[in-house]
C-alpha cells in the first residue's frame, strides 16, 4: 500500500498493463486492445465464411427481422409529430409531396458539419473476396498449425506454395459487411440486442465457434499474439449487466478455455465507465448500437435495483434516419435496404455520424448518397438530408424507433443447472446441484436482472433509474452526475436536451433543482474499455481473477466449496470469488 502511496502512475500503469489483454465485446463491435494502448481496436463483430454452395450472400439472422405494421406506423407518425412540435420544425402532413431533385434550388437553411460534407468519403468499396497471393495463407493458420489445426482460420488447402486462386475461406470485420451480395457467403452476428444472437437457424455452439473465430482472429492479427504465448497474459473481460450468467460462463469459458489466457476476470461495463471517467458515484448512460442501459454507481459499486435496459441504440436511429429522408422525399431513388445489405447500413451509419444533431429548427444537410444495389458500378448523387435532428430524437420518443424483432431463445438454453446465483450450488458432501429447476425459471425473483422496457424513452429511464436509490442526498448526486456513454453520446446537442427534459420530469415533490450531464474528457465510445484497464491495473491483490486450470476443472475456487457469485453483492466484479 505504501508503494501505491509513492509510485507514479505512469510507472503503475507501465508495470502492471504489459501483460494485461481487455475485451469489450458488443452488438455491433467488439473493443480489444492492450491495456498499454491509449485506444483499442474497434472492429465490426461480425463473421462471414464461404459457403460451398453457390448462392448470394445470407445473412444469418435475416430471418428474425420483421417489417412494421399500419400500427407501427401510425405510432411512429405520431411520434415525429410530437417532436416536430418541440423542435419547432414542419408537420409530417405539412411536408412537401414533391419527388426529389438532386440539389434544390431554394434551401431554406443548410447546415451540418463542413468539414464533413465537403469530403465524399461517405463512399465504401466492396471486399476483393479472392486470395490471389501465394503468401494468401494467413498468419492465423500459419500461428495455429503447430498447436491446434482445429483452430486454423484459413482454408486448409491453401497452403503457401499452391498459386491457385481461391476464395478467402472467412472474412472478418468491417470486410465482412462490404461482401458483395452475390457472392456465396454466410454472414453471423454472434450478439445480437446486447445477447447470444441464439435461433433454429444459428445454434449456441456455431455462435460460439464464431465468438472464439473473432476473437482468436484479432488477437493474431491485431494484437498479434501467438496461442502458445497466451499463458503469458491475462485478460480483462468488460461486458455488459444486459447479459446473462450462461452467456458470461460461455464467454470465460472461450478465453481461459479455447484461446488459453492464463487469468480472466470480469467487471460490469457501468462500474468500468465510471472509473474511466474518474468518477465514484455517477449515474451511467451506456447508449448502444442495439441495446441502451442505464446505471446507477455509488462509491464504486453498481446498484442492481437502478439497471435498466432499452432494447433500441444507434443502428435504431440510423434506420429512422432513412425513414425520415423517405418521408421527406428526400432520398435518391436509390433501393436502399440496410436490413438485407450491410454495405447500406454501413452508409447510414456514416452520415448518421456525420450530420445527425439535436437543435432547434429546420436542420437540412448536403451530403453524398451512395447506391449499392449493383455490383460493379456505385450509383452517387448529391442531395440534401431533412429534419436531421428528428431521428436521435428517437431516444426519447421510442415509438419512433422500430428495432427489428426477435423472437425469445429457446427455452432449453437457459436451463442452467450450474446456476451462478444459487449459493447451494455444491453442497459439503460435493453434491451439485440447484433442486432441477431452471434458472430462467428464477430470474423473475433475483434483483440482480435488469428491469427491461420497450417503450419507455431516454429520460424516464434515468429519472425512474436515479429515484429508485431512495436517498435525496444520493438522488441530488447522481442527478449531477449523469455520464454518458456509447458512440450516440458524440450525437452533438444530445447532452443539453437531456438537462433539460430530465430535470422537467423530475416529480414536483422531489428536492432536486440541478441536472448536469458531464462532459467527458475521452471518447465516449471506449471509456468502458479503458476503466476495465484500469480496474485490471488497480486491482492488486488479484483475489476475483479466475485461473485457468480452476475454470476448466469444475468452475470453483479451490477450497471454498462454492461457485462463483454474480458481482452485485461482490461490489466492483460480475463473477469473482466467494470465499466462504
Amino acid at each position: 500500500m505504501d508503494y501505491l502511496k509513492t509510485v507514479v502512475p505512469s510507472q503503475l500503469m507501465a508495470e502492471r498493463s504489459a501483460n494485461l489483454v481487455v475485451i469489450n465485446p458488443g452488438s455491433t463491435n467488439v473493443r480489444m486492445g492492450f491495456a498499454s494502448q491509449d485506444v483499442p481496436f474497434n472492429v465490426p463483430h461480425c463473421i462471414a465464411r464461404h459457403k460451398s454452395d453457390a448462392g448470394k450472400l445470407s445473412v444469418r439472422d435475416q430471418r428474425l427481422n420483421c417489417r412494421a405494421g399500419s400500427t407501427h406506423n401510425a405510432e411512429r407518425e405520431k411520434a415525429y409529430d410530437i417532436i416536430a412540435s418541440l423542435l419547432k420544425i414542419p408537420f409530417l402532413t405539412e411536408v412537401s409531396s414533391s419527388e426529389n431533385q438532386p440539389l434544390p434550388p431554394k434551401m431554406g437553411r443548410v447546415d451540418g458539419l463542413s468539414s464533413q460534407q465537403n469530403k465524399d468519403d461517405n463512399k465504401l468499396n466492396w471486399t476483393d473476396l479472392m486470395d490471389r497471393s501465394s503468401k494468401s495463407s494467413t498468419s492465423i493458420e500459419s500461428s495455429d498449425a503447430d498447436e491446434d489445426p482445429s483452430q486454423s482460420t484459413s482454408d486448409d488447402g491453401n497452403r503457401p506454395n499452391s498459386k491457385e486462386i481461391k476464395y478467402k475461406e472467412m472474412i472478418f470485420g468491417e470486410d465482412a459487411l462490404r461482401i458483395p451480395p452475390s457472392a456465396s457467403y454466410c454472414l453471423s452476428r454472434p450478439i445480437r440486442r446486447g445477447h447470444f444472437n441464439i435461433s433454429q437457424n444459428y445454434p449456441l455452439h456455431q455462435v460460439l465457434e464464431d465468438l472464439r473465430t473473432i476473437w482468436n482472429w484479432m488477437l493474431i492479427e491485431k494484437l498479434h499474439i501467438n496461442p502458445k504465448d497466451r499463458n503469458l497474459y491475462s485478460v480483462i473481460l468488460v461486458l455488459g449487466e444486459i447479459f446473462d450468467n450462461r452467456e458470461i460462463k460461455e464467454m470465460l469459458s472461450i478465453v481461459l478455455g479455447d484461446l488459453g489466457f492464463s487469468t480472466a476476470v470480469v467487471h460490469q461495463e457501468a462500474l468500468a465507465a465510471a472509473f474511466g471517467n474518474g468518477l465514484s458515484t455517477t449515474c451511467v448512460v451506456n447508449i448502444g448500437a442495439q441495446v441502451t442501459q442505464v446505471v446507477c454507481v455509488e462509491d464504486g459499486v453498481a446498484l442492481p435495483h437502478t439497471a435498466l435496459a432499452l432494447p433500441y441504440g444507434g443502428d435504431d436511429i440510423s434506420r429512422c434516419l432513412l425513414w425520415v429522408q423517405h418521408r421527406h422525399r428526400t432520398w435518391p431513388s436509390f433501393k436502399t435496404e440496410p436490413m438485407k445489405r450491410p454495405m447500406d447500413m454501413l452508409m447510414l451509419n456514416k452520415i448518421k455520424e456525420a450530420y445527425s444533431q439535436i437543435r432547434s429548427g429546420s436542420f437540412d444537410a448536403v451530403a453524398h448518397v451512395h447506391s449499392y444495389e449493383h455490383e460493379k458500378s456505385v450509383g452517387q448523387q448529391k442531395t440534401r438530408l431533412s429534419a436531421l435532428s428528428v431521428p436521435p430524437m428517437g431516444l426519447l420518443y421510442p415509438r419512433l424507433l422500430i428495432p427489428e424483432e426477435y423472437p425469445p431463445p429457446p427455452r432449453p438454453w437457459f436451463q442452467d443447472c450450474d446456476d451462478m446465483l444459487e449459493d447451494t450450488w455444491q453442497t459439503n458432501d460435493g453434491v451439485s446441484g440447484n433442486g432441477g429447476l431452471g434458472a430462467w425459471d428464477n430470474y423473475q425473483m433475483l434483483p440482480t436482472r435488469l428491469k427491461k422496457f420497450d417503450n419507455i424513452g431516454l429520460v424516464e429511464a434515468i429519472v425512474s433509474s436515479i429515484l429508485s436509490t431512495g436517498r435525496v442526498d444520493l438522488q441530488r448526486k447522481l442527478f449531477c452526475s449523469i455520464q454518458l456513454v456509447g458512440g450516440v453520446a458524440l450525437t452533438a446537442g444530445l447532452a443539453p436536451v437531456l438537462e433539460q427534459r430530465v430535470l422537467n420530469t423530475i416529480p414536483s415533490n422531489q428536492p432536486v433543482e440541478r441536472v448536469v450531464v458531464l462532459q467527458s474528457g475521452r471518447n465516449p465510445l471506449f471509456i468502458p474499455w479503458k476503466g476495465g484497464v484500469i480496474l485490471g491495473v488497480l486491482d492488486i491483490g488479484r483475489d476475483a481473477w479466475i485461473h485457468r486450470e480452476d475454470w476448466i476443472k469444475n468452475g470453483v475456487h479451490v477450497g471454498s466449496g462454492r461457485k462463483y457469485k454474480d458481482s452485485y453483492f461482490l461490489q466492483s466484479q460480475i463473477m469473482c470469488y466467494y470465499n466462504a
